[in-house]
């Protein structure tokens, strides 16, 4: 009989231990605007494995790629309002909540990725994200420019675009961002503006000349067989940015919390690696069958640009030309 008791207890106290354990479990929603089997996606599903392995089960990341839970924008709402907990994108979708950060990716104004970084991590940025999580009550994790993106961009055109002069008059797909379209049309481009979704079609009915993309892209977006030129401009540099409602980031445990920012930081260097294996291979593939790739002298493109910015000084976010001049390779 005493045997008896001591084994119910012992089964009692399992017992509650995992229904304590289970009610400690908690699962967040991440939005992404990439498939899983991407480069990036893969990732992506490296960091949610990660979080469930570190924190012991106690979170556990469900994933929606392909913009499931709605557009960029929708998500970014969303996200902001606790709906959602993650969403995986570029930073500058926090534009939204304060316009300053748009000038991270000002086009031909960094030496080179490097620059870029050190940018990235000045006061002036910090400052950036700190004002738009107080707005948007939406927080960066971890190192902003850990997990690359692109891992470089590219100009997609039905004719060679081998310098500043076949920029001239082009049809250039632009998506809805001030500084990118007065950018571009400073460079001499005719700029449309134009969803992701209707590139192909417009490239192929000739209403569009060429389109800017990440070159790991370029391939899944089959872009390259209605426009077989793929021209290396860099014109700016990107990461994967992993976005984070702050009222759930801070209602973490610190083993919790712990475990997410380490998950981050292995997931963002094995996707890097991930996304530079495979814009390395999709570019023999695209070789392969004809597509022609060039180097583009982008020296004319960062002079003009660089006049631009000049004559307008004026507009550009307090502290962001200094933050500039202070994380170059020569300061």
């Amino acid at each position: 009989m005493k045997s008896t008791i001591l084994k119910s207890l012992a089964a009692g106290t399992i017992a509650s231990l995992f229904l304590l354990s289970a009610a400690h479990a908690e699962t967040w929603r991440m939005a992404m605007d990439v498939g899983l089997e991407s480069p990036e996606g893969k990732g992506i599903q490296k960091f949610a494995e990660l979080v469930d392995e570190y924190s012991d089960g106690d979170l556990t990341i469900t994933l929606f790629p392909y913009e499931q839970l709605g557009s960029a924008d929708a998500v970014g709402e969303q996200l902001s309002q606790g709906l959602i907990q993650m969403q995986s994108a570029g930073l500058v979708r926090m534009a939204k909540w304060l316009p300053a950060i748009q000038y991270m990716n000002a086009p031909f104004l960094f030496e080179d990725r490097e620059h870029w970084v050190r940018f990235m991590n000045s006061d002036v940025v910090k400052a950036w994200f700190d004002e738009a999580e107080e707005k948007g009550g939406v927080a960066v994790l971890g190192d902003p420019t850990a997990f690359l993106r692109g891992p470089y961009r590219v100009i997609v055109a039905t004719t060679p675009v081998e310098s500043i002069d076949d920029v001239k008059g082009l049809r250039l797909r632009m998506h809805p961002d001030d500084l990118a379209v007065a950018a571009w049309s400073a460079l001499g481009a005719d700029v449309r503006v134009m969803p992701w979704s209707d590139v192909y079609q417009g490239l192929q009915r000739s209403t569009i000349d060429a389109v800017n993309s990440p070159i790991a892209l370029v391939e899944s977006t089959r872009f390259q067989e209605v426009a077989p030129n793929v021209s290396r401009h860099d014109e700016y540099w990107q990461s994967v940015g992993f976005m984070v409602n702050a009222k759930a980031l801070n209602a973490l445990s610190e083993k919790d919390r712990t475990a997410l920012e380490k998950a981050y930081a292995e997931a963002a260097a094995y996707g890097t690696a991930e996304v530079e294996k495979g814009a390395a291979e999709s570019i023999e593939r695209m070789k392969a069958d004809g597509v022609m790739f060039y180097d583009i002298d982008t020296a004319p493109f960062s002079a003009i640009m660089a006049q631009y910015y000049n004559d307008h000084s004026a507009e550009l976010p307090d502290g962001f030309v200094e933050a500039v001049d202070a994380t170059r390779s020569d300061n």
